[in-house]
């Protein structure tokens, strides 16, 4: 759908606010909301700041002051964010389930509310046990307070279902990426790195990334080449401890990156993409590493095996990660297909005009009076088998 027959005046909110420079729901926020203006929905995107309004493309920009309280800073913004939208919005679209609790608010005004429910978010290790606690209550109360919920991945609705006896409408609707044909390889120099000498690790270094079994998985292998893993490894805590105490000439602990080209660079020229991730759906950092042409190595669980079909390597243990190290490094011809195989399943599920385009459904729906038409919105991504795909990871 290139237009839309009933613009809709849509707010979102969630994020710290557009143009994206913190993390994927930012992202998600910038292709979005440009996206729906683009095809003629008037788009407000609700912003941390202390300025007047603003406007990015053609979005408005809602700026709202967060104050430092801690651990409650998050949910005042989103509080305060979700009162001011109550008013002059057909559709309120909160990212993230923290403020479930307040999204009846803008129904009262005559509002349409969804929620996008980003994962299990309260399976996260690095949360306390409190915030767990509030999190699995702040998902309960997301199946009462919106009128639908939107899943990245089916496997997150799926999840859903399993755990609550009825869930509001949901609808599938996956993050979006860019294909990235070229970057600059002279990036790689500040990292001591040369195109296809080293594999490479974007996240969190947290327990349910896998990380460890990341590092160990590539030290068992007899890999000649570089192990790069980009996050924080100068914070506190036991994990990163642990991770800091692998000493290896492989290793290279480049830190956080944030400048554009050289993470783009980095992804583009690795020799393969490791991704750990194990409690989300739709993972930003898979996608945008699979928009680079990436051959992955990825967690074998649900939501990666959606996300990548059969073109990938899986593992779930370090002799996994071994084996398919050494299956990429004695060159099968089937690696070369497996890159070209990625690449075609971001153009068919994970392109941003798809992604817009689906919610430009959603919204048509939203805006019909006719209730025979208000069913869900499912993205039909074909999920590899089970067995097609580990036998990859599996060393002849």
């Amino acid at each position: 759908m290139k237009g839309a027959q009933s613009p809709l005046r849509v707010a979102i909110l969630g994020t710290r606010g557009i143009p994206a420079q913190y993390g994927g729901f930012e992202t998600f926020a910038q292709y979005l909301s440009v996206g729906l203006v683009q095809r003629g929905h008037e788009v407000a995107v609700f912003c941390e700041g202390d300025r007047d309004r603003g406007e990015f493309r053609g979005v408005r920009l809602e700026y709202v002051k967060a104050r430092k309280l801690g651990p409650l800073s998050t949910l005042l913004f989103d509080a305060t964010c979700l009162w001011r939208a109550c008013a002059n919005f057909d559709v309120v679209y909160m990212l993230g389930y923290g403020a479930s609790a307040l999204c009846w608010l803008p129904r009262v005004f005559g509002a349409q509310v969804w929620i996008n429910m980003d994962g299990l978010e309260w399976a996260r290790a690095k949360w306390s046990r409190v915030a767990r606690w509030y999190l699995r209550c702040a998902e309960a109360i997301a199946m009462l307070t919106p009128n639908r919920i939107i899943a990245d991945a089916v496997s997150i609705k799926a999840n859903l279902q399993t755990r609550y006896r009825k869930i509001p409408i949901c609808d599938v609707i996956p993050y979006g990426c860019e294909i990235v044909s070229t970057a600059d390889a002279d990036e790689l120099r500040s990292f001591g790195l040369n195109s296809g000498s080293y594999y490479l690790v974007v996240c969190r270094f947290e327990p349910e990334n896998h990380v460890r079994e990341i590092v160990e998985g590539f030290l068992q292998s007899e890999s000649t080449q570089k192990l790069v893993l980009v996050g924080d490894h100068r914070r506190r805590g036991k994990y990163v401890a642990g991770l800091n105490s692998y000493k290896d000439d492989r290793i290279i602990f480049a830190g956080p990156v944030y400048d554009a080209p050289k993470i783009q660079a980095l992804r583009r020229y690795c020799r393969a993409y490791m991704h750990g991730h194990s409690v989300g759906g739709t993972n930003p950092s898979l996608l945008e590493a699979m928009g680079c042409g990436n051959l992955v190595i990825a967690h074998d669980n649900a939501f990666n095996r959606e996300v990548l079909g059969d073109a990938a390597f899986f593992f779930s243990t370090p002799d996994d990660i071994s084996n398919a190290i050494h299956i990429l490094e004695t060159g099968p011809a089937e690696t070369g297909e497996m890159r070209q195989q990625v690449l075609e399943r971001v153009k068919s599920f994970y392109s941003w005009e798809g992604v817009v385009d689906s919610y430009c459904n959603l919204l048509e729906i939203a805006a019909s009076t006719d209730r025979a038409r208000a069913g869900e919105v499912v993205a039909h991504i074909p999920v590899a088998p089970r067995e097609r795909s580990v036998a990859y990871s599996k060393a002849p």
